[in-house]
């Protein structure tokens, strides 16, 4: 029973990932997100393409995405078999399949975003200190550099190093190197084009 409902769990995780909102948000204005700008389905390109409203919106909701299976599941799964106390790290393994949702939807050919947002409310579920330390990270890079992806990448980077210092389980830190080395190479693109320099970059608007 408590394998069964394990599988069904992660199901319903990836399933849940799996919800392409960024392409939903987009087709309330009668536009394919997948058309435009980077052709992302995540909430920079929404953000960017559709503005301020839904970006915010869309990443409220790829981040819950992986909040609250991370979260919440492993809850569910205590009333039902006790799996949080036979598998301490099972929000990981939970959140894990909603980023896989997420990067690779069953909806959309298996065709998604870069996992980000998904990652972080995997993080904020399982690791808060790691995504609090995560976010002001990507917010220091992005604020200095004006890229969004520069500072996904580094913020990666310091999420992985802080699971090895911050005192998380063997399991935790390593699910954490995983997904940190996940989303970064989802932004392999990304980085092509920051060496070559033609990465778009977020500019501050001048008023006239």
């Amino acid at each position: 029973m408590t394998t069964l409902l394990i599988l069904i769990l992660i199901l319903l995780a990836y399933l849940t990932g799996s919800i392409p909102f960024g392409l939903l948000l987009a087709k309330t204005q009668g536009k394919d997100i997948r058309t435009l700008g980077s052709g992302n389905i995540g909430a920079t390109n929404v953000l960017r393409c559709l503005g301020k409203p839904l970006g915010i919106t869309c990443f409220v909701l790829d981040v819950l995405k992986g909040y609250l299976p991370a979260a919440l599941f492993p809850i569910i799964g205590t009333g039902s078999a006790g799996l949080q106390e036979n598998f301490p790290s099972i929000g990981i393994l939970f959140g894990t399949a909603a980023i896989l949702g997420h990067n690779f939807p069953v909806f959309l050919n298996f065709k998604g975003g870069k996992g980000v947002a998904t990652s972080a409310g995997v993080l904020l579920g399982v690791a808060p200190l790691a995504v609090l330390i995560g976010i002001l990270t990507w917010a220091v890079v992005f604020f200095a550099s004006g890229y969004v992806s520069l500072g996904s990448i580094i913020a990666s980077i310091v999420v992985i190093l802080t699971g090895w210092v911050a005192g998380y389980s063997l399991v935790t830190a390593s699910a954490l190197t995983l997904l940190g080395i996940l989303s970064i190479y989802r932004h392999r693109s990304n980085i092509q084009r920051l060496i070559a320099g033609t990465e778009n970059k977020f500019q501050k608007k001048v008023k006239s």
